[in-house]
Formats: structure tokens, C-alpha cells, sequence
């Protein structure tokens, strides 16, 4: 995302697009596994106007999704695919700044290097600490040769970085993707991404 702050736009623009495939991946993955008694529980950071939101609503998950911007909460509720009686709470405020419950899923599709560096570790510790047993995360952090690497308040990593935020984590997808395209915005970028899946061991 550019740092131009036209949200509203951006959700617009991108909010009927398909979930991202690192959501449907984890998704896919419990629906795999044994089915639990009642519905699981899903956090969205940086949710926007709901693209993956809409996709975890659908498969019966319930859905906690946290926005810094009042306009993509209100973009979610108004999707004509929302069921009236959606299993969805929704915040508005910065996910740095969010608590939420014991989860099932944590997803973040490329939102959390949004995050301010110096905010991060704890962001991530709060993530992984609030994974429950057999839980997920699903999203995607920047690597250094992105070209918003350079950007005041973008939180960035390389490998070794990344390999030590994953450790004690079951890794189930890595993929490092490099590749010049256009942003939503309409500019220009060159993406270096590495797309993530991690499940917290049992136990």
C-alpha cells in the first residue's frame, strides 16, 4: 500500500477481489483436521473492506476484524455477500494497539509491515502468544529488497530475521515471492514478499 492515506479509494478498488491465497491455504488446512464442537475463531489485522474477512464468514468461522479506518469496517458491513447474521465484531483502531481473544487463526494479509518497527516485536510476541494450540497464522511480511523497504515506519526483514520469528512455530507455506507490478493505487512497485503460514504446535 502506498502512504498517501486515500483508504477509502484503496478499499474500493480492492475489497471484491478473492482472498489471498495464504488465507485459503490455513483455511484449507482446518478444514482437514477434525471438526471442533462449536466455530472456530478468526482475527483479521488490518482486515480492509473484507476480502478475506467475507471467505472465513462463509466457511463458519467467527471473526473478530481489526481496522485503523472507520471507512473499511464500514465498506465490510456493507458487502451484499454478508450474511444479517454473520458471526463478525469488528474494531476500529490500529492492531498494534488491539487486544483480542485466544484465537484459532491470526490473519494478516500485508498489513503487518504496516506495523512501526519498534512496535512490532511486541505485536508479534501478541500473536503468537495468542494462538491456541493447533492454531495459525496466515499473511505476509516485506523483505528487504521491496521497494518500500525505505519507507519511515515500515516494518521490514530478511531471512534470518524472519527464520527467528518463525522458530518454535510448524511452518506450512514460505513462499518468497519477488516481482514488479502495479499497486492498487496504480503505482509502480517491486514486491519482495515472503507469504507465510505457521501453525503453533499442539500442546
Amino acid at each position: 500500500m502506498g502512504m498517501s492515506r486515500d483508504w477509502a479509494a484503496y478499499y474500493r478498488k480492492t475489497g471484491q477481489r478473492p482472498p489471498r491465497a495464504t488465507l485459503l491455504f490455513a483455511l484449507d488446512r482446518f478444514d482437514a483436521e477434525p471438526a471442533m464442537s462449536g466455530p472456530r475463531l478468526a482475527v483479521d489485522l488490518g482486515s480492509g473492506s473484507g476480502r478475506d474477512v467475507v471467505e472465513m464468514l462463509r466457511r463458519g468461522w467467527r471473526v473478530l476484524a481489526i481496522d485503523a479506518e472507520t471507512s473499511a469496517i464500514e465498506q465490510m458491513r456493507e458487502r451484499e455477500e454478508l450474511a444479517d447474521n454473520a458471526s463478525l465484531e469488528t474494531k476500529v483502531t490500529r492492531f498494534e494497539d488491539a487486544d483480542w481473544p485466544p484465537a484459532d487463526l491470526v490473519n494478516s494479509s500485508f498489513a503487518l509491515p504496516l506495523c512501526p518497527p519498534d512496535r512490532f516485536p511486541d505485536l508479534w510476541a501478541r500473536i503468537v502468544d495468542s494462538l491456541k494450540p493447533g492454531g495459525r497464522f496466515s499473511g505476509q511480511l516485506y523483505g528487504p529488497r521491496d521497494s518500500w523497504a525505505d519507507r519511515d515506519g515500515m516494518t521490514i526483514v530478511d531471512r534470518p530475521v524472519l527464520d527467528a520469528l518463525l522458530k518454535g512455530l510448524e511452518v506450512e507455506m514460505l513462499d518468497e515471492e519477488e516481482d514488479d507490478s502495479t499497486t492498487p493505487r496504480g503505482e509502480a512497485k517491486h514486491w519482495h514478499v515472503f507469504h507465510i503460514v505457521a501453525r503453533k504446535p499442539d500442546g
